[in-house]
């Protein structure tokens, strides 16, 4: 039966996609052009999914877009044009959800306020719950009970950034990811145009201030109580200082909105792309009442304008998504003739190297053969491996089971964080803990840095359907680093699997058997005719896995022992003519 869906509309490309920050080897993309133009990775690679720091970007490592020009420091159009020379196209992000601060649209709209053409292009908070809460004691309003217990949160408390406007009012606007505020430090001098106010009392109200500020930036905690006749005048210079970084939910009900969208998938099909992740777009479509995550059919229609679009513009788009398994949304998305991230595999392949058992992995794999789910797939990726993917849900009254249940999802996690990993949650209204999310580590680590492990889990995901996605971290077998996690600030558990490699790291690797292996096996994948076919599955031993690729009378196929991480990959010719032995770990 073929692996590819018969519901996609749209021809999506076939190889094997390097995942990559423009400056994860070397420092620029350059060094990455460098690197694939080696001769160790020729024919190795055909899609290269380029992160948004390519782009002008201020936080969360690029999903805070600016704008989507070039990032001079970081590219260059010679980078595109070379990696152009050797047939690699591009997969980038459009992030529908939202944009920084600091893009030209927002910066517009805290410059000129209610006059800005730019007025309606984000989502204000209190004009979308008007009629839907109560004001606040803190300038925002309070959706209804009924409202606040559907809505969907990324992070403790309600989503909302206040931003000053030029009229000196306070405004809160969604913002559903992350966000930093903070002041830059005030001098006497600041001061010294308050009546009454003295230089040891401006003294005074400075080292009061900056010792509170740099301890929290939260200006209300601030105690000015022994200088309370001056209390709003010495606020007020201090919020002229407020600087904020955050991404800030876009309006899709606003034309400008979509008009941007295609301005950019425009510009990006310029820059030579060909595949565009829609990142965050469950967020994107917003009503009082609904849990603003993935509404329907309101995000059917988003999601269906936007194809429309990529059309005009001769690309393919699809949507990522986290959601657990039992809601059926990657069937869904599916259905709707989208390619969909195949967010449940990193964790069946750890669950069955650990086991020692093809399970659950079998039944995911003869599921998205059975039902033609186009996919693209990864071991692991700049986030984090995904975990609440995997559980089953409560449907209509009817319990949906999971990939895995519960008890085993845990064993997952219990192995990656006594290797090392770390977790992210999500969480209530309330601010407490409602699910966990993802753990953070490099899949190498997540082995329990095993070499035969990584190795076998590469085999594997370079013989399932769909488009293997390979993080260049995992590559060169990179660990776990704590380092750069601890330090990372807002969204710092995900440094742990981001690390950058120099080009000596990167030839030192080259030198691995482990990155070698893994090279040879992308290579059989991105070049040989038989994944251009159909996938058998044969029944074997709970402890085995057998899969074979046929396509024109070439033939490829794994045979592995899970328990020991043996395996053989075979290529031969229609009848047995021919069969070579192209890899053997014993």
């Amino acid at each position: 039966m073929s692996a590819e869906s018969k519901a996609i509309e749209q021809e999506v490309p076939q190889g094997v996609m390097l995942n990559a920050y423009p400056d994860s080897i070397g420092g620029t993309l350059a060094d990455i052009v460098a690197m694939l133009k080696r001769p160790e990775f020729e024919g190795a690679f055909s899609l290269f999914y380029i992160l948004p720091t390519f782009f002008h970007s201020d936080l969360d490592r690029g999903f805070s877009v600016i704008d989507y020009d070039l990032n001079g420091e970081l590219v260059s159009r010679q980078d595109l044009e070379e990696l152009g020379k050797l047939a690699i196209m591009f997969k980038f992000d459009l992030i529908l959800n939202h944009l920084s601060v600091a893009s030209p649209q927002f910066l517009d709209l805290i410059e000129h306020g209610d006059d800005s053409e730019y007025r309606h292009f984000f989502v204000d908070w209190n004009e979308f719950w008007r009629s839907h809460g109560k004001m606040g004691d803190d300038g925002y309003i309070i959706p209804a009970e009924e409202h606040l217990q559907k809505l969907f949160m990324r992070k403790p408390g309600l989503p909302i950034l206040k931003v000053a406007f030029p009229d000196g009012s306070e405004r809160p606007y969604w913002n559903t990811f992350y966000q930093q505020v903070r002041y830059q430090a005030v001098s006497p001098q600041d001061f010294a145009g308050i009546e009454g106010v003295t230089a040891s009392t401006a003294a005074q109200i400075t080292a009061i201030l900056n010792d509170s500020l740099e301890a929290d930036p939260d200006l209300k905690k601030v105690d000015l109580d022994g200088f309370a006749n001056y209390k709003s005048e010495i606020l007020a210079i201090v919020e002229r200082k407020r600087e904020y970084l955050g991404q800030m939910d876009l309006n899709a009900r606003s034309e400008k909105v979509w008009e941007f969208y295609d301005q950019t998938l425009k510009q990006l099909r310029d820059y030579g792309a060909k595949i565009i992740r829609l990142d965050a777009f469950a967020y994107l479509h917003k009503e009082p009442g609904e849990a603003n995550f993935f509404n329907k059919p309101g995000t059917w229609e988003y999601l269906e304008r936007l194809k429309g679009i990529a059309r005009k513009h001769d690309l393919i788009v699809f949507p990522e998504i986290h959601s657990e398994y039992g809601y059926g949304l990657h069937e869904e998305v599916a259905a709707k003739g989208f390619p969909i991230y195949d967010f449940f595999f990193p964790g069946l392949v750890i669950d069955a190297l650990d086991r020692g058992t093809n399970e659950h992995l079998l039944r995911w794999i003869r599921e998205v053969v059975e039902k033609k789910l186009s996919t693209i797939n990864m071991l692991g990726c700049h986030d984090g491996i995904p975990v609440l993917d995997l559980r089953g849900a409560e449907v209509d009254g009817v319990v949906k089971p999971g990939l895995l249940d519960d008890e085993e999802i845990q064993v997952v996690m219990d192995k990656i964080i006594e290797r090392g990993g770390r977790v992210k949650n999500l969480y209530g209204s309330d601010g407490k803990k409602i699910a966990y999310y993802q753990v953070n580590a490099t899949f190498f680590s997540a082995l329990g840095e095993d070499e035969r492990k990584l190795t076998l889990a590469r085999a594997i995901q370079m013989f399932m359907p769909g488009i293997p996605q390979v993080w260049y971290l995992d590559l060169f077998a990179g660990r776990n680093d704590y380092a750069a996690a601890d330090k990372g600030g807002t969204a710092g558990h995900k440094e742990i699997n981001r690390t950058n490699l120099t080009m000596r790291d990167v030839g030192e690797g080259l030198e691995r058997p482990i990155v070698q292996d893994q090279l040879k096996l992308i290579r059989l994948r991105n070049q040989s005719p038989a994944f251009h076919g159909d996938l058998e599955i044969k029944e074997t031993d709970a402890y085995r896995l057998h899969l074979t690729w046929r396509h024109q009378g070439h033939r490829m196929t794994l045979d592995a022992d899970l328990r020991d991480h043996r395996f053989r990959v075979v290529q031969g010719e229609g009848g047995g003519r021919g069969e070579e032995i192209v890899m053997e770990r014993l």
